[in-house]
């Protein structure tokens, strides 16, 4: 076991140690070289711009997220001891999500292509 640990080490090292003189490394150019003055070009734009609607669809993405992680654990109880407490709660928990969706769909807000 441990021939084979030492092997896969010194040929991953060997892959890197490839990796690395094989890779070319980007030219150093006028501009990138000069000091940084006021009418500077740069190579390329500095920021993209980024959609609003994306990053909505991506909070609703995580908020749905941590209902499944929340709703595992309710699930597994109820399979093991049957609380009915837990079911009044679970179902209270998605009412709420459900609204929210309901709200978002009507104002839409799920549409973050226009």
């Amino acid at each position: 076991m441990i021939v084979t640990m030492m092997i896969s080490f010194i040929l991953c090292g060997m892959l890197l140690l490839i990796y690395f003189f094989v890779t070319s490394f980007p030219s150093k150019s006028k501009h990138t070289m000069s000091a940084f003055e006021c009418g500077f070009e740069p190579l390329t734009k500095m920021r993209r711009p980024f959609s609003i609607r994306y990053f909505i669809l991506l909070i609703l993405f995580l908020v749905f997220d941590v209902e499944v992680v929340l709703f595992l654990p309710c699930v597994k109880i109820m399979i093991i001891g049957g609380h009915m407490n837990c079911l009044i709660n679970m179902y209270f928990f998605l009412v709420i999500l459900i609204i929210g969706l309901l709200y978002e769909w009507r104002n839409n807000m799920l549409d973050w292509v226009n």
